[in-house]
């Protein structure tokens, strides 16, 4: 039976764990690595541009043996020139596997309910798992383990901090995430977590932290509202001033792209606690354990 990475809820910690593992092996053995995708063919529909996802994708894809077909939002138009049914319909004909880059949610999941073959979420405006896994994967390669430690979210609550938020409840990840007011991960019944607490004050967020982790404050397609937010979440901003309320050696994340002098100031992104560019390189690994997972032969 077939099994899609929709929602990072569609894993246990026993999967996250395996996932962890084989990531872990794929990335020691690189460029020794065996070919799980031998003949076979991943279809990526990317209604959104990239760079991380779909260079790590199209790379994992090759190194695993596999080949990737990009379709571009004027190749197919989801939902506008073809139904998100016959398009996954159609897809499952001729490939192995979808990998969606999508703006809503529900167009993954329509795709992973249609398609007879395995459908992989690499961005909705919902979740953004694959990133999730990346970065607590990077978190599990410092400190080998996750209790005790504490991870702080300082910005938007968007997509990346939803799916963080679920994957840190999965793995026992004690996280602080803080907003301003009114921009809070929505609470719906996909994000029901304990493991987390939702703040408005930065400084109480990143008060001993062992990560500190930012994204950028208007994410793709919000750009209309980028002066405005310039303005509400300019305290904010994680810069030198705001780490001295964390550990002195906490580690600096994220996702990328980054804007520097916004949401972090290039001191600190530059410094020798960040590792955003071992989250980048680590899309990679992941992204080729959960393609064997998914997509290789019994």
């Amino acid at each position: 039976m077939k099994k899609d990475f929709v929602s990072i809820k569609d894993l246990s910690k026993k999967e996250v764990e395996k996932l962890f593992l084989l990531a872990e092996k794929l990335k020691q053995t690189r460029p020794r690595y065996e070919k799980p995708l031998q003949d076979k063919t991943i279809a990526l529909v990317f209604e959104k541009p990239s760079l991380r996802t779909r260079v790590t994708f199209e790379t994992g894809i090759y190194e695993l043996g596999g080949k990737s077909i990009y379709l571009s939002p004027q190749d197919i138009g989801l939902g506008k020139r073809e139904s998100i049914s016959d398009v996954a319909r159609n897809l499952s004909l001729w490939v192995s596997g979808i990998v969606a880059r999508v703006f809503t949610h529900q167009s993954v999941i329509e795709l992973a309910e249609y398609a007879s073959i395995p459908v992989i979420n690499a961005l909705s405006d919902l979740e953004h798992p694959c990133q999730a896994i990346a970065d607590l994967f990077t978190v599990y390669e410092k400190f080998k383990a996750f209790k005790g430690l504490k991870f702080a979210y300082i910005g938007d609550g968007n997509n990346v901090c939803r799916s963080l938020m679920l994957l840190a409840e999965t793995c026992g990840l004690e996280m602080f995430v803080a907003t301003p007011k009114g921009y809070e991960p929505n609470r719906s019944s996909q994000l029901t977590t304990c493991n987390s607490q939702l703040l408005n004050d930065p400084k109480k967020a990143i008060s001993n932290a062992d990560v500190v982790y930012t994204d950028v404050w208007a994410s793709m397609g919000e750009e209309a509202e980028k002066e405005k937010r310039l303005k509400i979440f300019k305290d904010f901003q994680v810069n030198s001033e705001l780490l001295k309320y964390a550990k002195p050696e906490c580690l600096i994340m994220h996702c990328l792209p980054a804007h520097r002098g916004e949401e972090i100031t290039s001191e600190v992104l530059d410094s020798k606690n960040s590792i955003v560019f071992q989250q980048a390189e680590n899309r990679l690994h992941v992204q080729k354990a959960l393609l064997t997972i998914l997509l290789s032969s019994p």
